[in-house]
């Protein structure tokens, strides 16, 4: 385990300890460790001096701040209409096929998480998946399992 007060103490000198710190502290937590734990999200809250169901409340309204671990590679799924008539259906079935997971979960080995998402920016070329910050458009199954067999040899 990390020692989230240093790190949680080295983002605050750096982003500020003002409320409009809070995002980019969270996302340098998430950046460094992959999630926020409920540790770190107490630790942030005394830091900026603000209650914990605040860092909490704002952790958990955005999806790419995950507060439970995840994958080394977290696949987001965009879950927009014009992915779902371009085919995202197939291209979930095919990760979850492939991946033996099911939305919401984590491979065994840690390696791959599968989440569903709103937008991600890439509807005009759906369907679309994030691979932790890389974008993938225009998927096909058989893409698919070809960038997937990638990451497995990483």
């Amino acid at each position: 385990m990390y020692q989230v007060g240093n790190l949680v103490k080295e983002l605050t000198n750096k982003h500020g300890r003002s409320r409009a710190s809070l995002m980019p502290i969270l996302q340098g937590i998430v950046e460094k460790h992959n999630y926020l734990t409920d540790e770190a999200m107490v630790e942030v809250a005394k830091e900026l001096e603000i209650s914990a169901a605040e860092v909490y409340g704002t952790a958990s309204f955005y999806s790419f701040l995950d507060t439970k671990p995840r994958g080394k590679y977290v696949i987001r799924v965009c879950k927009t209409i014009t992915c779902s008539m371009k085919g995202k259906n197939e291209i979930l079935q095919t990760l979850e096929d492939m991946l033996k997971i099911r939305v919401g979960e984590t491979t065994s080995d840690m390696m791959f998480s599968l989440l569903e998402t709103n937008c991600i920016g890439w509807c005009h070329k759906a369907p679309a998946i994030l691979i932790n910050e890389m974008p993938y458009t225009e998927l096909t199954p058989e893409k698919v399992v070809e960038i997937i067999k990638s990451y497995m040899q990483k």
